[in-house]
């Protein structure tokens, strides 16, 4: 990719008890609502036990209801396997340590045994299973009014859900995806910017702008110019033998697909590359991804109605999605866990 120069902003960056299942029904996955019946889950896991999904409630008072006072994880099950689960429980802990909301001490232990018997319940566990969890966490109740909590440790409220994943559209692998550019920036400065909260209203707005221009998801620029996320995926772009992605520094989540492939990038020959890209070095790109971790990887074939490269979805970008499903499917090694230290982190890319 051309030399450009870059200004680089923003700062330098055991076992639980298992829970008792209620109203198990092996098929899962459809449940009544009304009178009517519907597709969706039949069970959630909410603050410990497994409940009929049409009669779990949180409370009207919960700050994550009344103020997206949250944070959550979503992350992919295959034949029971949770792909990631200690890298996501990892980020979970950074995300309310940011918000300052109290963790009880076995969370992990007890999200880990609520996933299984979820997906126990919704008969998600199986072999052939394939499915996304979701883990939210709120500050929990408070009924007083105002922004600040009350003082002192307040009782979150944890949920998990499952939902079988589908196949992604066809044409998303053989046409690939089409982005346009958000109208909201990112701001690098923003310390919320890494963390995952369930304030989730930017993303809304901007996948509604997408829908509304004819394109399957926007991707968000920084205040500054330079490539961020799309709304709910990292994005990666290749040019002969480098494959680069947006610094951690240009307000993205630190996403566990995008450490994957950073460490997957060495191993396939290629130069891996976080840096500060603009709209030109993806104008530039022979290739372009976007990646997460349900959806897996999915190839960009144009933006702002431009194509990229060829047009279509480049061979890269298909090995990486074939290698990655493999991984997920537990049938390939660990490509790395988090960035690959060989990653070149200069703010330009090589001529």
């Amino acid at each position: 990719m051309a030399q450009r120069s870059g200004c680089r902003v923003g700062r330098d960056r055991g076992q639980g008890s298992r829970t008792a299942l209620r109203d198990r029904r092996p098929g899962g996955r459809r449940g009544s609502r009304g009178g009517v019946v519907t597709d969706g889950p039949v069970h959630v896991w909410l603050d410990g036990s497994i409940l009929p999904a049409d009669g779990a409630h949180v409370s009207a008072f919960d700050r994550g209801f009344q103020l997206g006072d949250g944070i959550f994880e979503t992350l992919r099950a295959r034949g029971g396997r949770l792909t990631e689960l200690a890298e996501h429980l990892a980020r979970l802990r950074r995300s309310a340590s940011g918000l300052d909301i109290a963790l009880p001490a076995d969370i992990d232990a007890s999200v880990t045994a609520g996933i299984r018997d979820l997906l126990e319940a919704e008969g998600l566990a199986g072999p052939a299973a394939d499915a996304s969890v979701r883990i939210t966490v709120t500050r929990g109740a408070f009924r007083g009014r105002g922004l600040l909590p009350p003082p002192g440790a307040m009782a979150p409220t944890i949920a998990i859900q499952a939902w079988p994943v589908a196949p992604p559209p066809p044409g998303h692998l053989t046409d690939g995806l089409h982005l346009v550019a958000s109208d909201i920036r990112r701001d690098p400065e923003n310390p919320l910017a890494t963390l995952k909260t369930t304030s989730r209203a930017d993303y809304v707005h901007a996948r509604l702008e997408a829908r509304r221009a004819g394109a399957d998801d926007a991707l968000f620029l920084t205040t500054d110019g330079h490539l961020s996320e799309a709304t709910s995926a990292n994005i990666f772009l290749l040019r002969g033998d480098e494959l680069a992605t947006p610094d951690l520094a240009c307000a993205i989540l630190p996403g566990t697909t995008r450490s994957w492939i950073l460490g997957w990038a060495s191993r396939a020959g290629l130069r891996p590359i976080e840096g500060w890209l603009t709209t030109r070095d993806l104008a530039e790109a022979d290739e372009a991804f976007l990646c997460s971790s349900v959806a897996g990887i999915l190839p960009v074939t144009s933006f702002e109605g431009r194509p990229i490269g060829d047009g279509r979805p480049g061979p890269i970008t298909l090995r990486a999605r074939a290698e990655r499903e493999a991984f997920i499917r537990g049938e390939a090694p660990l490509a790395t866990s988090g960035s690959d230290p060989a990653a070149d982190r200069d703010p330009g890319l090589s001529p």
